[in-house]
């Protein structure tokens, strides 16, 4: 495990607010059901014709049940943590449909091995259509029966079996991992760990403003986090990028005072005014009545840009509220 685990923390593993890991999971929820059929409800997607049948119980090829997952299989592939190999029978936007003597599920475009996440739409749509009629090796990476929903991952096939279950009995809150980022979204970073997925939501990405995760990192990026959550039954892993680093609001106040000057890089620009980052982790507002001038027939897109230097000085610090209000020195 040595690859993967580095410099275990001998201090307690940090305390993460369950409203917290709540908000993750519906954040995740959310995106992933624009995508990820119901899986006993595919006609939404693009299909192929159903191949020959190859056994008798394969014949009812027009029963509709042939669809319907077999959930206590489908779970116990799922706990074991076990490979599988099913037939791609269509696709949509999102993802491949796949379905076998087991049933029918979805396979994300993020964890198919061959396909960029990033990829425009259109020339995703014509690469996914080319697996039509293929057959993938995959693993079962959330089976929920209640929602009907059975979601499988090439990526974490490669692994082999018993890798995810392997993993999590190593992994642990407070510890160091190091992974590739597989896909990035707007509410986070989606890692592999070699055969674990976790999750840095956009909260846990910088100590400051983050305007987008791609601000961040990038897909294929190789990038070293925290653990702060497991779910095992539900396969899930909260991850941190920037527990990696001290937090710089809890000395803000004793570094930075009201009628301090500072130089500051303008880090994003809006209709209220500026946001400028005195170092890393630390972002203040420069709100437009405080840039200097009469803003009242005016924006800050005018005079100031993203990238550039400027001379501030502070107003306030809330470093309890993370916030720091910033005017604008002028000549």
């Amino acid at each position: 495990m040595n690859h993967l685990i580095s410099r275990p923390s001998t201090a307690q593993p940090p305390v993460v607010d369950e409203s917290w890991w709540a908000a993750i999971l519906a954040d995740e929820e959310r995106s992933q059901s624009e995508i990820i059929p119901v899986a006993v409800k595919t006609e939404v997607a693009r299909r192929a014709p159903r191949p020959a049948a190859s056994s008798a119980s394969a014949q009812q090829a027009g029963d509709p049940d042939l669809d319907k997952p077999n959930w206590d299989l489908l779970q116990r592939l799922y706990e074991q943590d076990e490979t599988i190999c099913l037939n791609v029978t269509g696709y949509n936007r999102g993802g491949l449909l796949v379905a076998g003597d087991i049933g029918s599920g979805f396979v994300p475009t993020s964890h198919l091995v061959d396909v960029p996440p990033d990829l425009p739409e259109a020339e995703r749509s014509v690469l996914l259509a080319k697996y039509v009629g293929a057959t993938l090796c995959l693993k079962i990476i959330e089976c929920t029966p209640d929602r009907g929903r059975v979601v499988f991952s090439q990526r974490s096939a490669l692994a082999g079996a018993g890798k995810r279950n392997l993993l999590f009995d190593h992994l642990q809150p407070g510890i160091r991992v190091w992974g590739t980022v597989t896909n990035v979204t707007d509410f986070g970073v989606f890692i592999d760990l070699g055969g674990v997925e976790g999750l840095v939501h956009v909260s846990e990405l910088s100590w400051g403003r983050v305007r987008h995760p791609y601000d961040v990192t990038a897909i294929g990026r190789r990038i070293e986090t925290l653990i702060i959550k497991l779910d095992k039954d539900r396969g899930r892993v909260a991850l941190s990028l920037k527990r990696l680093q001290p937090n710089p609001w809890e000395t803000a106040a004793v570094r930075y005072t009201p009628g301090q000057e500072a130089t500051a890089i303008i880090t994003s620009i809006v209709s209220f005014g500026a946001f400028a980052r005195l170092e890393e982790g630390l972002d203040g507002l420069i709100h437009v009545s405080a840039l200097g001038k009469n803003w009242s027939a005016s924006s800050p897109w005018n005079d100031l840009c993203e990238g550039q230097q400027v001379r501030v000085r502070v107003l306030s610090v809330e470093a309890d509220k993370q916030r720091l209000g910033l005017s604008l020195c002028v000549d």
